[in-house]
């Protein structure tokens, strides 16, 4: 396995790669420790321990901002702006266009998140620094402006680091760079849970459990994101001149968790925001009706598991157009034997992705309570291992894993996952 797994330093070019793409986590890493210029990071940080929106964030920013550093905003708002502009597509025909043209029409809806991030980003940096104003050393329209405009330029320094990394760097850079903040947490809560030990707070014997459950969870969730429903596709064949093309079979991969995480994130942002809104808006009423969305309260988890499965499916119908698809397979001579194309093949497949999509909710479901089931089961508190950054982190690593496997079997060598 190490021999295999150093033949990908055998590849000159994987190698800068590498180099690259691990420079740019240092920067990223660096950028988050530079603080905005007139803010106390002291009276931030405790806004941070009472499980609000802002708390959310922080996870994927790797502490960012907590710490209200130049990066505090992470790679959020472009990632927004794609979600938005994904949805709008199935409403802006201009959109939908785009998407079918190509390198060409990639390149303009690319432009297009840019200039929406940048628009997205100084509100919502703007709105922060309002709610956040009790911080800032002298709070006024221009210090909140400048603060605005400073969060704004680091993002974007972030997008065009995220886009270097894409292009010269290995596996997607947006990607990356949350991934990059998620792990940087993990020495934090390996010295917690060091101090715990040390402290006896907890016995060896919950530690041990709470490794193998971490170990279990991580399996489970690659199994879960590699998880595919094939169905069987037939294409016709055809004669053209002396050749005959087509009349081979191979199949269509449906994934089980089309949606990846984003119905977790969604959900959380939508009921956080109530309790977030609370912190700042000193009236009784608006704290009392918070109150009834505060984490672990009856109506919050229910409503949180709801959320769950309808954004599944909300975020699936959008992400994966099944008359297209099926549109294409007629194109190509392509059919679901025993399934007449057309229609009939449209709510074959519309069938078929709605039930794997339930065991996609369900697992999803799982993951968001994860955190809860494991302190219960382990009695450790104060370290976060939730589905949300696990499902992350697996998928990504899984994705750039992948990516260096194949361009390590490109050059001849043998790979290193298999």
């Amino acid at each position: 396995m190490l021999s295999n797994f150093a033949n990908v330093f055998k590849v000159p070019e994987l190698r800068n790669k590498i180099i690259f793409t691990l420079t740019m986590f240092a920067i990223f890493r660096m950028l988050a420790h530079i603080p905005v210029p007139g803010v106390n990071p002291s009276v931030i940080e405790q806004l941070f321990n009472s499980g609000n929106l802002f708390g959310l964030l922080d996870m994927f920013s790797g502490g960012a901002l907590s710490k209200f550093s130049v990066v505090a905003m992470s790679i959020t708002p472009y990632i927004n702006a794609s979600i938005i502009l994904q949805l709008l597509k199935v409403v802006v025909p201009t959109l939908e266009q785009w998407s079918k043209e190509g390198e060409e029409g990639f390149k303009k809806t690319n432009q297009l998140t840019r200039q929406f991030t940048v628009i997205l980003c100084f509100f919502q940096a703007f709105g922060m620094a309002y709610g956040l104003r009790m911080a800032i050393n002298n709070p006024g329209i221009l210090s909140m402006s400048m603060i605005a405009l400073t969060l704004t330029a680091g993002t974007m320094l972030l997008m065009w680091i995220g886009e270097q990394m894409t292009a010269k760097g290995l596996g997607n850079g947006i990607s990356l760079i949350i991934f990059a903040g998620i792990v940087s947490r993990m020495p934090d809560g390996v010295k917690i849970l060091l101090q715990y030990l040390n402290a006896g707070t907890v016995s060896l014997v919950n530690v041990i459990l709470f490794i193998v459950i971490a170990l279990s969870a991580i399996g489970f969730v690659v199994m879960i994101s590699e998880g595919i429903r094939k169905v069987p596709i037939q294409y016709a064949k055809r004669v053209v001149g002396h050749k005959s093309y087509g009349g081979s079979s191979s199949y269509l991969p449906l994934k089980v968790n089309q949606a990846n995480v984003m119905p977790i994130i969604f959900a959380s942002s939508v009921l956080m925001f109530p309790s977030t809104i609370a912190q700042f808006v000193d009236t009784p009423a608006v704290k009392t009706f918070a109150d009834y969305f505060r984490w672990g309260t009856p109506l919050q988890t229910t409503l949180y598991l709801l959320m769950i499965f309808f954004f599944t499916y909300f975020y699936t119908a959008v992400a994966l157009n099944i008359t297209e698809l099926s549109d294409n397979l007629k194109k190509n001579g392509g059919f679901v034997p025993g399934i007449r194309p057309g229609q009939a093949t449209v709510d074959y497949l519309d069938g078929v992705m709605s039930r794997i999509t339930l065991a996609g909710a369900l697992f999803l479901a799982v993951l968001a309570f994860m955190p809860n089931v494991i302190a219960w089961i382990t009695h450790i508190e104060g370290i976060y291992f939730g589905g949300t950054a696990l499902l992350i982190v697996v998928g990504v690593a899984l994705e750039t894993l992948k990516q260096a496997e194949s361009m390590v079997i490109m050059r001849h060598y043998h790979g290193f996952m298999g």
